[in-house]
């Protein structure tokens, strides 16, 4: 028999999975999402992901600043869910509502867990030059992404992806994942495991202070870092032309022959030296424009052999 579902989620990470619970016949009593916030020119209050395909089924949605006021625990409890599904919900959940539905809350995480616990996981992976990553289903207790495990897939990490392709891989997959985890705990049969503490990692949130490249760093690292990084917040550097330096953020490069130093074109294709080795740019943006392919770039801003990121 279908559960009764509470679903918690906010951005567009979240969406196949809710997509997939409805169309697996699970009843979805209502949908929890952080509020409207204000975007575009216009600054128009702009609904979630997750509320907009909500609103879509005709699911009721709720968005509380907070769930630890007896007012939004009554309210979470009246749902009589049988479980609530969290996919980059937004907000710590007290015990109180974890205790709330018969069979528990179950987050997807985008990581292997204990790797990467915590809000960046998909750019902390890429980052640290990992081989592979993937997607869990567990069952949430107080603590940070700490609790215990049912189901994974795994997921390799290639030199080419970045945070955006990372991210656009693994929501289908955990979508998939949750829909047989969600049929498992339906019938009875959804194992859990205790979650090992050895090699637990920190995901912490990317900071903008992060985003600076360092050209004397080795190549591959400037490649996972440029990639980790994209398209948001995006690594960035300056280049020294005729006359300010310009700004631009690097969205995509691969491995390139040669060696110089650091930070200096090594060639007319957008070759640039790091501390070992050397990355071809492949996708860039100034600051104000549109994304756009090394090429094009090279036509407005020619750049010499030796010129200088910095």
């Amino acid at each position: 028999m279908p559960l009764r579902l509470i679903f918690m989620g906010t951005p567009g990470f979240a969406v196949p999975t809710l997509l997939a619970l409805v169309a697996d016949g699970h009843q979805i009593a209502a949908v929890y999402t952080r509020a409207p916030k204000p975007a575009g020119r216009g600054m128009k209050l702009q609904p979630s992901p997750v509320e907009q395909e909500a609103r879509r089924f005709g699911i009721p949605v709720r968005t509380p600043g907070t769930l630890r006021t007896p007012e939004a625990l009554a309210e979470f409890r009246a749902l009589n869910a049988d479980a609530a599904v969290v996919v980059a919900y937004g907000m710590i959940l007290p015990q109180a509502v974890l205790d709330a539905p018969r069979l528990g809350c179950f987050n997807l995480h985008a990581s292997l867990l204990p790797r990467w616990r915590g809000a960046a996981p998909i750019n902390r992976a890429i980052m640290a030059g990992d081989a592979e990553t993937g997607v869990m289903v567990m069952k949430m207790d107080v603590g940070l992404d700490t609790g215990d495990v049912a189901m994974a897939e795994r997921l390799a990490i290639t030199d080419t992806m970045t945070a955006a392709d990372l991210h656009d891989a693994l929501a289908p997959l955990g979508a998939a994942l949750m829909v047989r985890a969600i049929g498992a705990l339906e019938r009875g049969q959804l194992l859990l495991r205790k979650q090992s503490e050895v090699g637990a990692t920190y995901a912490a949130k990317i900071d903008k202070a992060e985003a600076p490249i360092d050209w004397k760093r080795p190549a591959r690292e400037v490649l996972r870092h440029i990639h980790g990084l994209s398209p948001v917040p995006g690594a960035w550097c300056a280049i020294a032309t005729d006359g300010e330096p310009a700004r631009v953020k690097i969205l995509r490069c691969e491995p390139a022959e040669g060696s110089g130093a650091p930070g200096a074109v090594l060639d007319d294709n957008l070759a640039i030296a790091c501390g070992d080795g050397a990355i071809r740019i492949i996708e860039l943006q100034r600051a104000g424009k549109a994304p756009m392919q090394a090429a094009e770039f090279l036509r407005g801003t020619p750049l010499k052999v030796g010129a200088q990121f910095s």
